[in-house]
């Protein structure tokens, strides 16, 4: 669990002081995450999610808030900020910026089915378009200009062959940022971290039932095809090489086009945005294995598995859109 500040229940209290939510009844930590710091609080009103922003400066943090509002304004399945009494819904507790958000049914599930990942893959194409209307634009912070800052901070730690293929992939979205075709594809307000533990089910796993997507706080603009890149590079895997696993793909990408189908430019740009995605999570998890922040506890993931996925995107010819 990353607690990068300490909450109490006085300190809770007080907070909902600010809200017409009722009364403390309990705070508990979130085991997850390695951004904010998370805890469940309980009302005797309803169960809520209470987050404070280590990261994100307050400035930003608008449009994250009004994004799930957004969204879930339009039946999408999303955590709902709660307003303030005062009508905002962005406050501070220990001088850090924190919102509280509904709770969502459900869990995540490990290891998903196809079914799983039509569920998911429909409920992100419902959620691109019901943000094509969304006013508020900032770009996807971890995009194509932080690549660039963040791979001469963990070059100095890979080996040649490592720094070869991130230097290498670099350069490819690079050159791909300035083409037509990139230019063409389809955005708008995007996830951008749609990993399989942000997405929470209902039902039974022969069964299952949308319960709703998690943690925004990577989201931004961004080529929609991108936000399904970022998916299926998790939902879609054999974990042990990184190889996609047919049912799964077809299953993810079938319900997302069912919705929102493909552009040919879309179709056209796919492997390389495949690789795209790869790199984004790759650089991330070298970034907090070799450069971590301090916290009370935090075990940053193991980077290895986005230079498998990586490297078999390389390899190997991506499934057709």
């Amino acid at each position: 669990m990353a607690v990068f500040t300490s909450v109490s229940d006085h300190d809770a209290q007080e907070l909902l002081t600010r809200y017409t939510l009722g009364r403390l009844v309990s705070l508990r930590g979130i085991t997850a995450g390695i951004e904010n710091t998370n805890f469940f609080l309980t009302t005797d009103r309803g169960e809520f999610v209470l987050t404070l922003f280590e990261v994100l400066r307050r400035e930003q943090l608008p449009f994250y808030i009004e994004l799930m509002h957004h969204l879930a304004q339009r039946g999408i399945p999303v955590p709902e900020p709660q307003t303030r009494i005062d009508g905002k819904r962005l406050t501070t507790l220990h001088d850090k910026p924190c919102v509280i958000v509904t709770r969502l049914c459900g869990g995540y599930e490990p290891a998903p089915s196809p079914a799983h990942c039509a569920l998911a893959g429909a409920t992100l194409a419902r959620a691109h378009l019901a943000g094509r209307d969304f006013a508020v634009h900032q770009p996807n912070l971890r995009g194509l200009d932080w690549w660039r800052t963040t791979t001469p901070k963990i070059l100095p730690f890979l080996t040649s062959a490592q720094a070869a293929l991130v230097e290498r992939t670099l350069d490819e979205q690079t050159d791909f940022a300035r083409t037509d075709t990139y230019a063409a594809l389809p955005s708008g307000p995007s996830h951008c971290d749609l990993f399989r533990d942000n997405v929470l089910f209902t039902g039974t796993f022969e069964a299952p039932r949308m319960g709703g997507f998690i943690d925004f706080y990577f989201a931004g603009w961004d080529k929609w095809l991108f936000d399904v890149a970022v998916s299926v590079n998790d939902w879609c895997i054999e974990p042990s090489s990184g190889a996609f696993q047919p049912g799964h793909l077809d299953a993810w990408l079938a319900a997302y086009a069912a919705i929102r189908p493909f552009t040919a430019e879309e179709k056209d740009a796919w492997p390389v945005v495949l690789r795209a995605a790869a790199l984004r999570f790759w650089l991330s998890r070298l970034y907090d294995f070799y450069l971590p922040r301090q916290a009370q506890t935090i075990k940053p993931h193991d980077p290895r598995h986005f230079e498998r996925i990586l490297t078999e995107r390389c390899q190997s010819a991506a499934a057709a859109l």
